[in-house]
């Protein structure tokens, strides 16, 4: 049981007890590759080259494209997040205890799912400036360069994650913000904090790596193809009474993992904030 439970009671809080600050569950896993329902330890994504087209003779056969075939393991890892709740300091809250430390774990883990994602991310090897300014005009547009150069399919399924500062960095751009430019439907303040820019969903999150040292965060552009995620068991959630305690016990856990299947997909752009 969480020494911080008396902070819930009625005498110190309100009715509702708000779940403030929280990122509710994944935002990156529908940006990926995504396998689910793996039995195992590992599974394996495709990783497949570049073909090319050529002529034949009238009546010969057709020449293969000879294409390269590579795998990527990915490695699934065991989490869980979990609590007790003692059944007498339930009589004390007029809230429901059990779901919002069931509800907290939940998203906890999905935050790991976004972790797992980020991780995989920072495997990659290009970047696009340095990190002696913000995320700026010259840097997305060197980003922008980077993929067309490796060929990277701009058909709607790139995507773009940076920090809060980054977001509030694009905001200032006109081509970013203004409606001339991008459409009223696109515009950052309509609805959730992201949008489509040079044919990218740009995401703002709050988990990506900074170097506290220097305050240099990293920041991601990717297409879909170019990361996996791979899923044995998605977050569940198990209430189990213990007598012995008087409690709950609030469980919650997955067994997930995620990996880089193709680097030339990936641009770093680190960015300071400081």
């Amino acid at each position: 049981m969480s020494n911080q439970i008396d902070k819930a009671f009625i005498k110190h809080f309100q009715q509702e007890v708000h779940q403030a600050y929280q990122r509710q569950g994944s935002k990156l896993r529908e940006t990926v590759r995504s396998k689910s329902n793996i039995k195992g330890a590992t599974t394996t994504f495709q990783k497949v080259g570049k073909g090319e087209a050529t002529t034949k003779a009238r009546n010969a056969p057709v020449p293969p494209m000879q294409m390269d075939h590579a795998t990527v393991e990915c490695e699934l890892v065991d989490y869980y997040a979990g609590d007790w709740v003692d059944k007498l300091d339930e009589l004390k809250v007029n809230i429901d205890e059990r779901m919002v430390i069931a509800k907290a774990g939940a998203y906890a883990l999905g935050r790991k799912t976004d972790d797992l994602i980020i991780d995989a991310l920072a495997d990659a090897d290009k970047t696009a400036g340095d990190g002696t300014d913000g995320l700026t005009r010259a840097k997305v547009l060197q980003a922008f360069e980077i993929l067309g150069d490796q060929n990277v399919p701009d058909d709607g399924e790139r995507y773009a994650v940076i920090g809060w500062k980054q977001w509030s960095d694009l905001l200032l751009l006109e081509e970013f913000a203004n409606a001339d430019y991008v459409g009223a439907e696109e515009l950052p303040w309509r609805g959730t904090q992201a949008k489509r820019w040079l044919g990218t969903l740009w995401i703002p999150h709050a988990g990506l790596p900074i170097d506290t040292s220097t305050g240099v965060r990293t920041c991601y552009w990717y297409h879909k193809t170019a990361v996996g995620h791979a899923s044995g068991a998605d977050v569940t959630s198990d209430i189990t009474w213990h007598g012995d305690r008087a409690a709950h016990f609030v469980n919650n856990m997955m067994s997930q993992g995620a990996c880089l299947i193709d680097d030339t997909g990936v641009v770093k752009m680190p960015a300071l904030e400081s």
